[in-house]
């Protein structure tokens, strides 16, 4: 746990009981401030009353009194309303920040050497979060990965000279941390998400900004006109030499991109190779090599950055994050690929863009606005496409429409054995390998609690094929 001090003797409203809003009144009691937690729904109280934390409605507060008001990142700040204790925090003069902030005043608070990798964009950054995570280590760096993957950011291990944090941040986390300043900041890119709780994709974007804007050291995507942006306007102001645009496109205008499957730094007319991409299954795709690229130029940008060496054998050994094109394994040539994650076309498209063809594509689940409409163009590389669930007949539309073979499955059980069976039937001929894809391009909800439990079903299944040979991490 990381103790924050900056509230001692100080009384501090905590409000959303969820992991991240436990782990930050824990904190804060630990480094003697005086907590009174609230929660809209009885399940948060509950879970606050279990860990010990005092606990009061705040309906009922004298706002006077509080030093802060700490929100958790899921309790709407600014649209589509104002939460009921935002506005009476407001009311009384009380600031309104997040667990992210607490994080940044802490570690200038206690002036540690401790390198901070903050991470956002709108697709990504789990990957890469994990990824920059995974690099550290295997160079032998310690090193903390938390915030909006896995553990919660103020639950990781205390500050430590020398030792690193790499954390994911959420738009909704930048919102509440106005004094963010990452040692290096990382932006992917920004595409249309989240507007319920921003209003419109230009705040969503100068949300996401503020993190790399503030940041000593900042790498960004340039794939999309929001981050380019973002880019000349943080050159303009601070010179290029903080600086790495980063993009796995061959055309793209980069600092750090990727040519002939190798990532490459190109800076004042030289061009030199960081590492190699070829043949590492766990970042297959164009979006994973951007995140790759992202990763690179991030560690590179440390104040003692790692060595291309360093960062070459590490990407070798990453074994991926699981759901997002996790590789299973293979039963003969078939390979089997885990993409639970995809529950909308977008993430899809990324998916079947990342294999040549001979695909056997599992899809369905509870349907989002568009379908798989917008995959038409790439229904080419799909041999079969396996339908499971309330998505059934509207994706059958479209796949008859489009010419794909499809068959009605109903379970995902049942599709994962015809597409095992007509994977292994293709191979006479076949100008690529039987790739048997779960990408579903819906949610899970009509027949799973979450997309984990869907991928983990996924896993089970294909498991127990006869012949299945699982691979190994970072295979």
């Amino acid at each position: 746990m990381i103790r924050i001090t900056s509230f001692a003797g100080k009384r501090v409203a905590v409000f959303g009981l969820g992991a991240s809003g436990i782990a930050t009144a824990k904190a804060l009691v630990a480094g003697g401030a005086d907590v009174v937690c609230c929660d809209d729904n009885a399940s948060g109280l509950q879970a606050a009353a279990d860990a010990g934390l005092a606990t009061a409605d705040l309906k009922e507060a004298n706002w006077a009194v509080y030093a802060a008001l700490i929100l958790a990142p899921g309790v709407p700040l600014t649209h589509p309303e104002p939460h009921w204790t935002v506005r009476a925090a407001r009311l009384a003069g009380v600031e309104v920040i997040g667990d992210l902030e607490l994080f940044v005043r802490e570690r200038r608070l206690q002036d540690f050497d401790v390198p901070l990798i903050a991470i956002t964009g709108t697709n990504g950054k789990s990957t890469t979060t994990a990824l920059v995570g995974h690099l550290l280590r295997e160079a032998g760096r310690d090193v903390e990965v938390g915030g909006n993957i896995g553990t919660a950011m103020l639950a990781l291990e205390p500050f430590a000279p020398g030792r690193h944090y790499v954390i994911e941040c959420s738009s909704y986390q930048i919102d509440l941390a106005p004094g963010i300043d990452a040692s290096v900041g990382v932006l992917l890119n920004v595409t249309p998400d989240h507007l319920d709780r921003h209003g419109t994709i230009e705040n969503y974007a100068a949300v996401k900004a503020q993190l790399v804007l503030q940041a000593k050291h900042a790498v960004i995507g340039v794939d999309d006109n929001y981050c380019r942006a973002i880019a000349a306007k943080l050159i303009d102001a601070k010179g290029a030499e903080g600086v790495l645009r980063i993009s796995s496109r061959p055309e793209a205008v980069c600092d750090v991109g990727v040519e002939d499957g190798d990532i490459v730094l190109r800076r004042d007319g030289w061009e030199s190779t960081i590492a190699g991409l070829a043949g590492i299954g766990s970042l297959r795709g164009a979006h994973n090599a951007e995140n790759a690229c992202a990763a690179a130029a991030a560690l590179l940008s440390l104040p003692q950055p790692l060595k291309p060496t360093e960062i070459d054998a590490g990407l070798k050994t990453f074994p991926g994050l699981a759901h997002r094109m996790e590789q299973l394994g293979r039963v003969g040539q078939t390979l089997f690929v885990n993409d639970s994650k995809a529950t909308n076309a977008d993430s899809t498209e990324k998916a079947l863009l990342s294999f040549r063809g001979n695909i056997f594509w599992i899809l369905g689940g509870k349907p989002k606005a568009g379908g798989i409409t917008e995959l038409v163009p790439y229904f080419d590389r799909v041999a079969k496409a396996y339908l499971i669930g309330e998505a059934t007949e509207d994706f059958a539309a479209t796949l008859e429409e489009g010419k794909v073979k499809f068959e009605r499955c109903g379970t995902l059980e049942a599709a994962t054995k015809a597409a095992a069976r007509d994977a292994a039937a293709s191979l006479n001929g076949a100008s690529a390998e039987p790739v048997v894809l779960l990408s579903p391009a819906c949610a899970s909800f009509d027949q799973f609690r979450n997309f984990e439990v869907r991928g983990d079903a996924f896993r089970a299944q294909v498991a127990a094929l006869p012949g299945f040979s699982a691979f190994r991490s970072g295979a």
